[in-house]
């Protein structure tokens, strides 16, 4: 018998340090030790504090306050009140100051959008000219013998020795110096015959003027600009339509600009662009959008926008790179936020809002254009609402966090609920 009751006593003592160690176990997880001030009724007033927690690392619940184990600050409560709040996220006043929260305003406006992007300078092809013959010859004298280099419009490029031209030009003197009524009629045909196979006109008024035929012709630059192409060397021929001289002039020049393509509609053919340039410091050069290409890069997805500015300063030379900005015409009244307080993931785009109880919540907004440093919203707001402007990513981290606890929590309820 008395085996008996010293084996009841000792199974029973086990399964009191079993108790014991379980519920020790359990506190120890949810957090520590609650202390005595987890155990005092709050007094008639006061908020009830549900748990403590670090914003940083939000799934982890304390039962007291104190400093966070994890980043150097202090725990943060979480109220009953605001937690009830559906989709509202809690932070007290110590903690938005230390993580450097800042409020913003919705605000209605009429702002010109306006927009940035960089571009490159390169010749006005408008103002390009070739310089080439309808027949072949050879060069007889190279009088500009490198790409690049300048030339005025009337300066002598090459001389050149051109068969064809040579003989038409015998032919068209032998009438200048008859006086027959059948020489005269033929004249005017004859000349319109050199014009034909490229004779300059030049050289034929000095037939007219010297009545005598020269040994080489003279081939003249028809713009002034640069020499961008040369075809030729002294002495080497040339066959019948060849490019002998590529001229480009610089009294104007296009910048390529490469605009966002959510931005293009905010460009407009006729718009006035300003154009800096970092080798022209302190200025700011003006021209005009002449065109929007009808083309999207696939893979910067950007527009070419082409701006023609007058360059006869000879300030700006083709390929330099230059930042542009488009100023488009007010739009009308429309809301605004700063563009440092949207979230933008690609697959939403939200803004933390500021609620009357000092809470906040995460509204997903349509957004518009964006100009000086503020973005347009579609729908998802109202005027006049406080909105976050920095430390809301952390915000919305805890209440996607919160959202998907809760609907885990619900879940798993509902999975408890329906076990029989």
């Amino acid at each position: 018998m008395s085996s008996r009751i010293w084996m009841m006593a000792t199974l029973g003592v086990a399964v009191l340090s079993a108790g014991l160690g379980y519920g020790l176990a359990m506190r120890g997880a949810r957090g520590g030790d609650p202390g005595p001030a987890a155990s005092v009724a709050p007094a008639p007033g006061e908020r009830k504090v549900l748990y403590w927690h670090d914003p940083m690392k939000p799934e982890v619940k304390f039962d007291k306050p104190g400093k966070s184990p994890f980043m150097d600050m202090q725990l943060v409560p979480v109220y009953a009140d605001n937690d009830a709040a559906a989709g509202g996220v809690a932070v007290s006043g110590n903690a938005q100051q230390n993580l450097g929260i800042r409020l913003g305003q919705v605000e209605t406006a009429a702002i010109a959008p306006r927009t940035t992007a960089v571009g490159t300078v390169r010749y006005d092809e408008h103002d390009l000219a070739l310089v080439q013959t309808r027949a072949a010859g050879f060069v007889t004298h190279l009088h500009v013998r490198a790409a690049l280099d300048r030339v005025r419009k009337g300066q002598i490029l090459a001389d050149v020795t051109v068969p064809a031209w040579t003989e038409g030009e015998g032919e068209y003197l032998a009438l200048l110096r008859s006086d027959s009524p059948v020489s005269a009629s033929l004249r005017e045909a004859t000349r319109q015959k050199l014009l034909l196979i490229g004779v300059p006109e030049a050289a034929i008024g000095e037939i007219e003027k010297s009545r005598t035929i020269p040994a080489t012709t003279s081939l003249l630059a028809p713009i002034n600009g640069v020499v961008t192409e040369l075809g030729l060397r002294e002495g080497a021929t040339f066959d019948a339509g060849a490019v002998l001289f590529r001229l480009n002039g610089t009294s104007t020049v296009w910048v390529d600009a490469q605009v966002p393509e959510s931005q293009a509609r905010t460009v407009a053919p006729g718009a006035n662009a300003a154009i800096r340039s970092p080798a022209l410091p302190g200025i700011e050069l003006s021209g005009r959008v002449q065109a929007i290409l009808p083309q999207v890069d696939p893979t910067t997805r950007t527009v070419g926008v082409r701006i023609a500015i007058d360059n006869t300063a000879g300030k700006l030379s083709p390929g330099m790179f230059v930042q542009t900005t488009f100023a488009g015409a007010a739009g009308p009244p429309q809301l605004w936020v700063p563009s440092e307080a949207v979230i933008a993931t690609g697959e939403r785009s939200v803004v933390i809002v500021k609620r009357p109880d000092g809470s906040f919540e995460v509204a997903h907004v349509d957004l518009g254009a964006e100009a000086d440093g503020k973005t347009a919203i579609l729908s998802g707001l109202s005027e006049g609402q406080r909105i976050v402007l920095s430390g809301q990513f952390l915000i919305d981290s805890e209440a996607s966090l919160k959202s998907a606890v809760n609907r885990l929590t619900g879940s798993t309820q509902g999975d408890a609920g329906s076990t029989p």
